[in-house]
């Protein structure tokens, strides 16, 4: 993937209002930390994650993402009747139909033309929207276009803590592939894309590639049960392997579309699962840890808003300057990885 008229415009974000802690979920499974002898601070321990963020009871996805999408038009000093395409990337969506995107077109006053679809694929969809975006300006059918994804972990992480308390025979052996759903959190994000010609933002997205390796779609698995229960269950290790395998694959395709060295990449944004993923998959890319921007500790793992929101926070904090070279990496279950590069 290639581009030459492709813009990244402005992001939007919004965090939830209420900070739930590691300890916390610990606290509520106090009686099976008893049980299986299991020490406090495992979970922040094996994760690295002190906090995340839950949205208040009974939110719908669809109004974070109109939150995150408000500002970001705010932000770019656009009007929504300058929106030609919408594009919904969450794994979570307000109901299987209609899509999202028409409760998010609707609530943000989007014009009549604005194209409008949902796309999921795990913690990948927002970095699809934004490949599939781009596509569609760089053959000049849209001017300016609009990502957005806001995910909803709360029914996950509340089914999750009732399954394992209520689990009798369950083991530390058992409990494993339970771990991964307690990092998930909450949150919001957008980012406006613009066709150069009409809105340039000077930041300019330059290319990307992808990689599947669905040999391995099972390592990671989720949906509802027969009590109408969200659960999803992960065997954490080997997914950690297999996704960096996956991704180093990406790597290799990513370098040669860009036309990059690895060392001329001021800053990295990543897709967040866990402290050692972030560590073991810049050890096999051969990257400087310390050009990655993380808000892994207060977040968490916020699925397809991980890497958006962390790069835009990033930005907001200073952490990518004009004129520097960018990347998002992002690997999600399936296995997908893709991965973008930006010159901001």
């Amino acid at each position: 993937m290639k581009y030459s008229r492709v813009c990244l415009h402005s992001f939007g974000y919004e965090l939830p209002p209420n900070v739930v802690t590691s300890a916390d979920l610990e606290q509520q499974l106090a009686p099976v930390y008893e049980r299986l002898k299991l020490p406090e601070g495992r979970l922040e321990l094996m994760s690295g994650i002190r906090s995340r963020r839950f949205w208040d009871a009974g939110a719908k996805p669809s109004a974070g993402a109109v939150l995150a999408g408000r500002k970001a038009l705010l932000a770019a000093g656009l009007a929504p009747e300058d929106v030609d395409f919408l594009v919904f990337t969450s794994v979570s969506r307000d109901m299987l139909e209609p899509a999202t995107a028409s409760f998010v077109h609707r609530s943000l006053g989007l014009p009549e033309r604005c194209q409008i679809f949902d796309i999921s694929n795990a913690c990948l969809g927002f970095l699809n929207g934004m490949v599939v975006l781009a596509n569609m300006i760089e053959l000049g059918q849209v001017r300016c276009g609009l990502v957005v994804a806001s995910e909803t972990a709360e029914e996950l992480i509340r089914s999750t803590v009732q399954q394992l308390l209520s689990e009798e025979t369950l083991t530390r052996k058992t409990i494993k592939p339970a771990f991964a759903s307690l990092t998930i959190g909450s949150g919001a994000v957008a980012l406006v894309m613009t066709d150069r010609k009409t809105h340039d933002s000077g930041h300019r997205l330059i290319g990307g590639a992808c990689r599947a390796n669905t040999k391995h779609n099972d390592l990671c698995q989720g949906g509802q049960n027969s009590e109408q229960e969200t659960l999803m269950s992960t065997d954490s290790e080997l997914l950690l392997e297999k996704g960096i395998e996956t991704a180093k694959m990406c790597w290799q395709s990513f370098l040669e579309a860009t036309g990059w060295d690895k060392d001329s990449i001021r800053r990295f944004f990543c897709h967040q699962v866990g402290q050692a993923h972030a560590r073991l998959l810049f050890a096999a890319l051969e990257i400087d840890s310390a050009r990655n921007f993380e808000t892994l500790d207060v977040l968490g793992n916020v699925g397809s808003v991980s890497a958006p929101i962390t790069m835009a926070i990033g930005i907001e904090k200073g952490r990518l300057k004009q004129g520097q070279r960018a990347a998002l990496l992002g690997i999600g279950s399936g296995i997908n990885s893709v991965m973008l590069g930006m010159e901001w």
